[in-house]
């Protein structure tokens, strides 16, 4: 009896990235997920079918996306992802801290130019590397520029998809059903 076996292939969506999904009758009860380049492979029980298999590819993905490594990276890690950012793009600008917070309600990240802290909203932990990077270039290019003129725009456009970051940002806040602020710089620690 030949085993057949089928693919599909799932669109990226704002919170998360492309999905194949390989359905094999060799498969009976269990299903895997892992990484391919920027793709998330799932293999599962080709018996599936509907909001059953949709449900079972669902939980896998989100297994898979939970693991993945910024996302169990703690405050020190980056921190040093911020300073490689800024001797890359900002001539080495230094934050005195750089951590995730949960109370972040209405930004992504936020910067306190006086005591040189930058807070990002631990929401972020689940986008791509690329946009947290580039989340931590406009943060660190406060600590130069504080307000949003065209000399902080010139600084933090360094970061060559900071305009992809900035619509990703606005999609990703509509799935989630968020209101963002713009102010992301803390005017009372203005000198």
């Amino acid at each position: 009896m030949a085993q057949s076996s089928s693919v599909s292939v799932e669109p990226p969506r704002f919170d998360r990235p492309e999905v194949e999904v390989r359905a094999s009758a060799k498969r009976k009860k269990t299903g895997t997920a892992h990484w391919s380049g920027s793709r998330i492979v799932v293999q599962i029980p080709a018996r599936l079918k509907g909001r059953e298999r949709t449900r079972f590819v669902d939980e896998l993905v989100e297994r898979l996306l939970s693991q993945r490594p910024q996302n169990a990276a703690g405050d020190a890690s980056l921190e040093e992802r911020a300073r490689v950012l800024a001797e890359l793009y900002l001539d080495g600008a230094e934050a005195s801290s750089v951590r995730w917070v949960a109370n972040q309600r209405r930004r992504w990240a936020s910067c306190s130019p006086a005591s040189r802290e930058i807070r990002v909203s631990s929401r972020l932990r689940q986008c791509p590397e690329w946009v947290i990077d580039a989340v931590l270039v406009h943060e660190l290019a406060h600590l130069i520029e504080a307000d949003h003129s065209p000399a902080f725009y010139d600084l933090a456009n360094r970061h060559p998809r900071q305009a992809e970051c900035a619509l990703f940002l606005d999609g990703f806040a509509l799935g989630l059903g968020l209101r963002i602020e713009n102010a992301d710089v803390d005017e009372d620690q203005l000198d």
